[in-house]
């Protein structure tokens, strides 16, 4: 019994602890320790027999001890058992399902002994899960829909949870002699808002030779998290982690390397386009090299810029790879000089303790100062999201008192006074045109109510940008990526009322968000609406998320003259009155 088999046995406890409605200290403690273990260098079956050192592996106490000793004693976990007895595996698959906490999944299981995603989704169709307590035709209607969806984007993580695979991995292969990069391709490098597959690309003299790669091969199939391996072969291995993803490691040699970023960055579409070029202009282009068509001798190979400058192109950036007029522009030296995360000057969306947040203004303040930023806004929730605690008139005017107080006891960066207000039903906005007068910065959102009509949708947005007090125009399309799907409008009309009011659109960088999108950000610098890149953090730890927005933002072509917080703190200010 290898770490891996451990970690997977604590994983499954933890999920099936979840359903039965345990202890959410308890939950974390199987999933703390199944992490512990899987990352541990030592072979728990080598040290099992000296419980001191097992005691000092971060996550693991006497209780889960006990709990490892029992594993190797009787090859059974008393715990897993009981849980298995009461419900079945299948059942984790449930938890995946918007709507379906544990104990709705509990409820059903307990009326039909019904534990699938088909038998679920079978039930809902024929009327019965209605029926059962606290339900209803809605919930029945939404669950349906739920599982639709969980069909169509089954497969998809966020792209926050790529990066971190791709960065665990990355820590793991760095240790093997002879590897010298280690590269993360495909639509994680184009920073695309999901990610299917994960793309490694290695190289270094270990890729030189067949020994160096076999040697290389066999230390990636024992990476801990893998957990079985679909392919394997000379230069290449797949296999999938636990979270289902499925990772290709590619190991390549130095004079390739290039080629192969390329190649395995690039849409499909942009990389026909650039091989419809390169056959132009007397070359071959593959995943090897920039080759002559004649000789079929390489030309270029080992880095991108030295292939894309062969054929005659400026380096198209790995975000704007996507077949959108980008190797048109790289000819014409138009390429657009994307915005950085360095030209931001501020962060002008995020929650404090005062509502859902967890830290006060002045920690907000202080890690904003860290991460170099002149100024940030503090917009905490309004009345309407009473599970926010947010704030109604009195305390938003208090609470604006509270954040000036604390701009002035902290020096090197400025702090604005806004609101993150609700846009209600019919387009009024639950503040007082009073209260939201006296703020700096007003983000205007939707929380509630989605399923509008479209035109109704509509006439609710134009009414909310056409509040004198909106700044911003905030998570614009309520989209929760692969969660929630955006609410229907007509984005056409609503940039426009943007554009003339001079309400700036939201790109929220928060990973589940990532709103607006790349496609929409294209459409609202066409119509002239600037954009605010911002984290909605609730915590200082969020504010690193920005970096999600601004791969968005360069997939879009946008540059620091299209979005207000790269300007000066003043500037800005004004911006917010409707000034730019």
């Amino acid at each position: 019994m290898d770490n891996k088999a451990i970690a997977n046995i604590l994983y499954e406890t933890a999920d099936l602890l979840e359903i039965d409605g345990q202890d959410s200290f308890r939950i974390r403690s199987y999933r703390n320790a199944a992490q512990a273990i899987e990352n541990h260098s030592e072979q728990i079956k080598d040290i099992i027999s000296e419980p001191k050192k097992v005691l000092e592996i971060a996550g693991i106490g006497k209780g889960m001890l006990a709990n490892l000793q029992e594993l190797f004693e009787t090859g059974k976990l008393t715990v897993l058992d009981g849980l298995l007895e009461k419900y079945h595996p299948s059942m984790l698959q449930l938890l995946k399902i918007q709507g379906l906490g544990p104990k709705t999944i509990a409820l059903i299981w307990s009326a039909y002994k019904v534990s699938d995603v088909d038998g679920v989704e079978k039930l809902a169709r024929e009327g019965k899960i209605r029926v059962l307590p606290r339900l209803g035709e809605k919930h029945e209607a939404k669950l349906i829909k739920a599982i639709e969806d969980y069909r169509r984007i089954s497969g998809r993580f966020l792209i926050d949870a790529a990066e971190a695979e791709a960065e665990k991995l990355t820590e793991y292969l760095k240790k093997f002699p002879g590897i010298d990069k280690i590269t993360p391709a495909g639509s994680l490098r184009r920073g695309r808002e999901t990610v299917g597959d994960l793309d490694i690309l290695v190289t270094g003299k270990a890729c030189t030779t067949e020994e160096g790669r076999q040697k290389a091969i066999a230390y990636v199939a024992k990476y801990p998290p893998l957990m079985d391996v679909i392919a394997s072969g000379d230069n290449k291995i797949s296999f999938r982690v636990r979270s289902g993803m499925q990772v290709d490691v590619r190991l390549l040699p130095p004079e390739s390397f290039g080629a192969a970023m390329q190649y395995f960055t690039g849409s499909k579409a942009h990389n026909v386009a650039l091989r419809q070029r390169a056959l132009k202009m007397g070359y071959t282009l593959n995943e090897y090299s920039l080759a002559d068509l004649k000789t079929e001798k390489p030309v270029a190979g080992k880095t991108e810029e030295e292939i894309y400058s062969k054929l005659a192109l400026d380096y198209i950036p790995p975000e704007m790879r996507e077949n959108l007029g980008e190797i048109d522009l790289a000819e014409k030296h138009a390429l657009p000089k994307l915005i950085t995360q360095g030209d931001l000057q501020g962060d002008v969306h995020m929650h404090t303790v005062e509502t859902d947040g967890r830290n006060t203004i002045a920690e907000m303040a202080e890690a904003a100062r860290a991460r170099g930023y002149k100024y940030i806004a503090i917009t905490d929730h309004s009345k309407n999201l009473a599970f926010a605690n947010g704030l109604d008139d009195k305390r938003a005017v208090e609470h604006i008192r509270r954040i000036r107080e604390t701009g002035k006891q902290i020096d090197g960066i400025t702090i604005f006074a806004g609101i993150e207000v609700d846009i209600l039903a019919e387009g009024d906005l639950d503040l007082s045109d009073d209260v939201l007068a006296q703020m700096d910065v007003v983000i205007a959102s939707v929380h509630s109510v989605f399923n509008q009509e479209p035109e109704k949708m509509t006439d609710r947005l134009l009414k909310a940008i056409g509040n004198p007090n909106t700044s911003i125009l905030g998570h614009p399309t309520g989209r929760l990526l692969l969660r929630r799907d955006a609410y229907k409008f007509d984005m056409a009309s609503v940039l426009s009322a943007a554009a003339k009011h001079k309400v700036a659109m939201e790109l929220n960088s928060y990973p589940d968000r990532l709103d607006l999108n790349d496609v929409h950000l294209r459409q609202a610098k066409q119509q002239g609406v600037k954009i605010v890149i911002s984290t909605d953090s609730h915590h200082t730890s969020h504010l690193e998320k920005i970096r999600y927005g601004i791969l968005q933002a360069r997939r879009a072509g946008l540059t620091k003259d299209d979005v207000l917080n790269s300007l000066p703190a003043q500037k800005f200010a004004q911006a917010m009155k409707h000034t730019w």
